[in-house]
């Protein structure tokens, strides 16, 4: 019996208890993939901005396709913006500035080209909107008062430590899908304070799309449009008006040729990149209709891919770095198939 003993402690030094697999840590990437189909939302047509650029050296063709942003943000540009659709304003017009690790501008190179009639002149304002605070109503219930016309409530932007630490605003957060910034503090965001005089606003993220303008008050029409194609320019928040993102194609505008003039605008004709059509996709045949939906970021499942993104535990990952700009958690899109 010893001799048995001794014998199967030997056997176990050789052959240790096999410990456990920890359970895998996944990525943003798989948790966004695997967020079930209701915390996942519809972007609609309406909203779907369609550019075909001339297709490129070796004849593929090259479509982007900007998301534009919801109500109540930045709508007098986006009002023009569909009215210049319509009007097929931008076919055989031209991306005429690509500025290294900034923008891709589209629109009229000559600045002769008529514009529709009925475009809105924007005031500076418009850039932000303000942003009132759940409150005690009435002095009894906790509920949301009503905010200023064509303003917010706190509650409508989805605040989180996560990205809390920002260098351009007081708080930054998300608004149905979007990456918005606020002057308020996160500590001052309580159910039974109001904030006086906060203001919101959208915020220049890669992909971000804006509205080109001369020197203020001007604020342009939304005839001219650039993309950001290099490092978020947070200094351009609040002047200049954010008014969509692209979430197709982004690579057929930043791989472009960089401008040799001044701000990166090409100098010769010949170098412009000629536009075919931009067009909303309810214009197109529903056969060739994008189609795309979003992560809600009210769902949990943003929540937990928000948390992945500041602070990544997946096996690549030495230490979590513990917070993330705000442009560093991308909202998840997706293509689907037309139902």
């Amino acid at each position: 019996m010893k001799y048995l003993l001794m014998a199967a402690a030997a056997a176990s030094l050789v052959f240790p208890v096999q410990a456990q697999e920890p359970t895998p840590i996944p990525s943003p990437g798989e948790i966004a993939a695997a967020a079930p189909a209701a915390d996942w939302i519809a972007i609609a047509p309406s909203d779907l901005l369609v550019m075909d650029l001339t297709p490129d050296a070796a004849g593929k063709p090259r479509r982007v396709v900007i998301q534009l942003l919801p109500a109540p943000f930045s709508q007098g540009w986006i009002g023009n913006i569909r009215k210049l659709a319509a009007a097929h304003w931008w076919d055989g017009t031209s991306v005429n500035r690509v500025q290294d690790n900034y923008v891709a501008q589209w629109g009229d190179a000559t600045e002769k080209k008529p514009l529709p009639d009925g475009l809105a002149t924007v005031p500076e304002g418009d850039y932000v909107l303000p942003v009132s605070q759940p409150k005690m109503c009435a002095g009894r219930a906790l509920a949301v008062c009503q905010p200023a016309a064509n303003g917010l409530t706190s509650s409508d932007i989805r605040f989180s430590g996560a990205q809390s630490r920002d260098a351009y605003a007081g708080a930054v957060g998300f608004y149905r899908g979007w990456p918005v910034a606020a002057d308020m503090q996160i500590q001052s965001i309580r159910p039974d304070a109001q904030a006086a005089g906060s203001t919101a606003w959208p915020i220049h993220c890669y992909g971000a799309v804006g509205v080109g303008r001369n020197m203020s008050p001007d604020t342009g029409s939304g005839a001219e449009l650039y993309a950001v194609i290099g490092q978020a320019p947070r200094h351009l928040d609040r002047n200049i008006a954010v008014v969509g993102r692209v979430i197709v194609g982004i690579e057929h505008l930043a791989s472009l040729p960089r401008g040799t003039g001044a701000l990166g605008f090409y100098e010769e004709p010949g170098e412009r990149v000629p536009i075919k059509s931009i067009r909303l996709a309810t214009e197109l045949p529903v056969s060739e209709r994008p189609t795309f939906e979003y992560l809600s970021t009210d769902s949990a499942s943003f929540a937990r891919y928000a948390d992945a993104r500041a602070n990544r535990r997946d096996p690549f990952f030495i230490r979590p770095a513990g917070g993330a700009d705000i442009c560093n958690i991308p909202v998840p899109v997706r293509a689907v198939a037309a139902k």
